[in-house]
C-alpha cells in the first residue's frame, strides 16, 4: 500500500458528500499543486493543516513550500480524498455499486464517514422526516464487517488446514489472506492485541464467533473513521447529535456544514467576505470599521445576503466554533497517526537546495513508526543506497532505526556521494592555499 494517506470519504446519497467533497477539495488549484503522480477522476487534494515549523524558528517570512501552502505559520499539506461511491445497504452483497464501493474502500487508509444528522433523509438518501441517524453508523459497519468476515469465513478451513502443514504463525496466515485489504503485518498483530491474543494461536479452535470478534477488531485498526456530522445548522440536528455522541463515546466525531463552508468560500471568491477556512468567523463590509472602509476591497451586502451571512454565523461558527471541515481533515490524518517530516540540506538556514533558498520547501506525511532511514527511500532510492548518517534539527545524529517523531521530524541526510563531494572540496581549498 501507498504511504501517500488517502482519506476515503464515504455517505449515502444525499447526506452532503458532494458538498463535502467541494467543501474539503479545492477545485482551482493549479494543476500539479500536489505531489502525487497521478490523480484519478474519483480522487480530489484536499489540505492537512499544521502548524509549521517555520513559525518556531522565525523562517514564516521566508517558507516556500513546493506543494500546498504556509500561511502565518499554519502548513496546509496536500493529502488524497477519494470519493468512495455505491454506499447502500447491501453494499457487501453487490447491491447497488456495491462492489466499486468495497473495491475503492481498501485504497483508503482511513475513512470520513459524511452523516446526515438532520434525520431528514433515509438510509437510501430519499427525503423523510424523523429517520434515525444512528442506523446510518451502524449499517456501514455491519456492511464492510459483512464483507472481510464472509472473505475470510469461506476460506477457513484452507485457512486452517494450512496453518497445521506449514506451523506457520496465525498473524503471518491472516496477514496473507487479508493483504487484499492492504494489510501490513503490525496491523494483523494490533487487532490480535486489542482482543487479548498473542502467539502461538492455534486457528483450529476459533469459532466463527471468534472470527467475528477479530474481524471488528481489524476493522478499528485498518479502517478508523472519522463521523462527519454533516447538517449540523438544521433545526433537527440538536437532539440526533446529543444521541450519537452518546452511543458512540469512543468515535471520532466532528459537527460539520458543508454547505456553509462551500457558500463561504463562494462569497470570499465573490468579494463579499474576508474568509480563512476553519475560522469561527468572517468579516463583512458592514464590520470593518470607518478608516477601515476607506481602503477596503470588500463589497457591499445587499439586505438579503446579510441575513444569510448572519444566520450561518449564528447557527454554525459561533454555536460550533467553525464549519467543520478543515477539523475533519485534521481529525483523520491525527487518527491514523500520520506525521509530517521536513527533509532539509542545511540545519541552521532550513533550506533545501545549495543556494540557501526554499526554505523548508518539501514536507512529507509518513505513517508512525516509520524509521529514518526508512524515509530516506521514501524520499529517493539512491538516499537510501548511499545512506552514510542522519542529523536532526540541533545536528546530534539519529539511529537509522530511530523512529520519526514530531521531535525529530526536521532532517539532514548524508549520503556517500555527498561526502566524497565535500572532501574533494577540502582538498580543493588545501592545494589553493599552499
Amino acid at each position: 500500500m501507498s504511504h501517500e494517506l488517502i482519506i476515503g470519504c464515504i455517505g449515502k446519497p444525499s447526506a452532503g458528500k458532494s458538498s463535502f467533497l467541494n467543501a474539503a477539495t479545492d477545485s482551482t488549484a493549479k494543476v500539479g499543486n500536489y505531489p502525487f503522480t497521478t490523480i484519478e477522476p474519483n480522487i480530489g487534494v484536499a489540505y492537512y493543516p499544521t502548524e509549521c515549523p517555520c513559525k518556531k524558528y522565525d523562517k514564516s517570512s521566508q517558507c516556500a513550500p513546493r506543494y500546498g501552502s504556509c500561511k502565518d505559520g499554519c502548513r496546509y499539506i496536500p493529502v488524497k480524498m477519494l470519493d468512495v461511491a455505491g454506499l447502500v445497504p447491501g453494499a457487501s452483497e453487490g447491491k447497488g455499486l456495491g462492489n466499486q464501493f468495497l473495491d475503492d474502500l481498501r485504497h483508503a487508509h482511513v475513512l470520513l464517514h459524511v452523516v446526515d444528522v438532520s434525520g431528514n433523509t433515509n438510509e437510501k438518501g430519499e427525503e423523510t422526516t424523523g429517520y434515525d441517524p444512528i442506523n446510518d453508523i451502524q449499517w456501514l459497519k455491519e456492511e464492510i464487517h459483512s464483507w472481510i468476515f464472509n472473505n475470510l469465513w469461506k476460506r477457513w478451513g484452507n485457512i486452517i488446514r494450512k496453518q497445521a502443514s506449514t506451523k506457520t504463525p496465525a498473524d503471518l496466515i491472516l496477514q496473507k489472506k487479508l493483504s487484499g485489504y492492504g494489510t501490513r503485518i503490525s496491523v494483523v498483530r494490533q487487532s490480535l492485541e486489542n482482543i487479548d491474543l498473542r502467539e502461538p494461536i492455534n486457528l483450529s479452535t476459533w469459532t466463527d464467533d471468534d472470527v467475528h470478534k477479530f474481524v471488528n477488531s481489524f476493522l478499528d485498526v485498518r479502517f478508523p473513521t472519522v463521523l462527519a456530522l454533516n447538517k449540523v445548522d438544521q433545526s433537527t440536528s440538536d437532539l440526533n447529535i446529543s444521541r450519537i455522541c452518546s452511543k458512540y463515546q469512543d468515535y471520532s466525531m466532528i459537527p460539520t456544514s458543508a454547505l456553509a463552508e462551500c457558500f463561504l468560500r463562494k462569497m470570499k471568491t465573490q468579494g463579499f467576505i474576508e474568509y480563512k477556512e476553519g475560522d469561527d468567523n468572517f468579516k463583512t463590509y458592514d464590520d470593518c470599521t470607518d478608516d477601515e472602509k476607506i481602503n477596503t476591497k470588500l463589497k457591499q451586502s445587499d439586505d438579503k445576503l446579510k441575513g444569510r451571512l448572519e444566520k450561518l454565523r449564528d447557527l454554525v461558527l459561533f454555536r460550533y466554533g467553525s464549519t467543520g471541515i478543515q477539523s475533519a481533515i485534521k481529525e483523520a490524518v491525527e487518527l491514523k497517526k500520520f506525521i509530517p517530516v521536513y527533509p532539509v540540506k542545511n540545519l541552521k538556514s532550513l533550506s533545501c537546495d545549495k543556494s540557501g533558498g526554499s526554505i523548508l520547501r518539501d514536507c512529507m506525511l509518513v505513517p508512525q513508526g516509520t524509521q529514518v532511514r526508512e524515509f530516506a527511500g521514501m524520499l529517493h532510492p539512491d538516499l537510501d543506497k548511499y545512506y552514510l548518517y542522519a542529523e536532526g534539527i540541533t545536528g546530534q545524529r539519529l539511529g537509522e532505526t530511530d523512529e520519526i517523531t514530531l521531535s525529530n521530524n526536521i532532517i539532514k541526510y548524508t549520503t556517500a556521494a555527498i561526502e566524497q563531494s565535500n572532501n574533494s572540496n577540502n582538498n580543493n581549498n588545501n592545494d589553493d592555499s599552499k
